[in-house]
């Protein structure tokens, strides 16, 4: 496990408590049965933003605390533990690239709202069915952006939104006219949409060099894997407590040498998963073969969730299959992660191409 500095053993731990008392998964069932499309509480952002998480990776200059991403990682799996549903993820990363790529005066109009949780942002990268940041079709002539953008993440509140056109990446305000948002619904509940953009007024984020897109999607394939990491650990906690207190033929299941055999494997992959997540994000930190660290985390953490979200249903038997449990609820979100940011196959083949294969 990586080594956190006292400061950070406090974030993490303060987390911890909040979302085990403030944010337990039947938190995230009131606001699926709430059906708002936006899928989240916004008080309970409102809060995380007054605890400072909103700002973790934000430099103090403008508003933020700069922590490092290995303190943003790590609030990030505590909300997977109780699929808590907020625009966190998706506004650090909108942060995240106007940090890289934008001008002064872009950071000093943006970051600091960004960081007090005032606006939320969000990416909209891809166009299709499938992660695919080289086939781009949206354009730009003027300063007007015109492309549709499918599966937006967390596009219901946010009002800014981070574009990736053909020549780079914009900033567009969610204004009404320019921004049409139309709900996709996942199997997940959350908040997706396909945005249109019919020529919204857009600036250009003209720092961060031409590979900018590049390292805007290593951080979300870093920081998706930490909430992927949350989850699965969470998924073999639950799975293993309820393998120990079942009864059936008159022991309890844990006893039985199959089902430990099940569980050891996964307590492998488990450890093998949260060594290249926590990997990921110290690459983030020093600045030393992010791209690599990025898709061996993310790669790590679609075939480890896949495995232990679909184990962790048959492990519960008949409840694992009913909506009255939670563990369905992270098999649901699993899938999705899984396709954000890149399948496992697109990220092998990106390492390859990395390392020169």
């Amino acid at each position: 496990m990586a080594v956190l500095s006292e400061e950070q053993e406090m974030l993490r731990n303060m987390a911890r408590e909040w979302v085990a008392n403030e944010s337990p998964v039947a938190k995230f069932r009131a606001v699926r049965a709430g059906g708002e499309p936006r899928a989240y509480d916004p008080a309970a952002y409102a809060t995380m933003a007054q605890m400072g998480w909103t700002g973790v990776i934000i430099p103090e200059a403008f508003g933020g605390y700069d922590f490092g991403w290995l303190s943003a990682g790590m609030i990030v799996e505590e909300l997977g533990k109780t699929v808590t549903a907020s625009p966190l993820v998706a506004t650090t990363l909108a942060a995240a690239a106007i940090v890289l790529g934008g001008s002064d005066e872009q950071k000093a109009r943006w970051l600091p709202q960004l960081a007090s949780g005032a606006v939320i942002g969000t990416l909209a990268i891809d166009e299709g069915p499938h992660h695919n940041p080289r086939t781009l079709a949206t354009t730009v002539a003027g300063g007007a952006l015109t492309g549709t953008k499918a599966f937006v993440h967390e596009a219901h509140d946010a009002t800014l939104f981070v574009v990736a056109a053909a020549d780079g990446l914009y900033l567009v305000e969610g204004a009404e006219g320019t921004v049409d948002v139309a709900t996709r619904h996942l199997a997940d509940m959350r908040s997706h949409a396909q945005v249109t953009f019919s020529g919204a007024a857009a600036q250009k984020l003209e720092h961060g060099g031409d590979d900018l897109l590049d390292k805007v999607l290593d951080r979300a394939r870093i920081l998706t894997a930490c909430e992927m990491l949350g989850m699965a650990q969470q998924v073999f906690d639950t799975t293993l407590g309820y393998l120990k207190q079942r009864v059936q033929f008159n022991q309890v299941l844990s006893s039985f040498q199959a089902l430990q055999h099940r569980m050891a494997d996964l307590f492998g992959d488990l450890a093998m998963m949260r060594s290249a997540v926590e990997g990921g994000l110290q690459a983030l930190d020093s600045g030393v073969m992010v791209p690599q660290a990025a898709a061996l985390a993310k790669a790590e953490a679609n075939r480890v969730l896949h495995t232990i979200s679909r184990e962790g249903v048959q492990l519960h038997g008949g409840i694992g299959m009913t909506d009255e449990y939670d563990i369905g609820f992270y098999l649901k979100r699993a899938r999705v992660l899984e396709a954000s940011w890149g399948t496992t196959s697109f990220l092998k083949d990106r390492f390859a191409t990395l390392s020169g294969y």
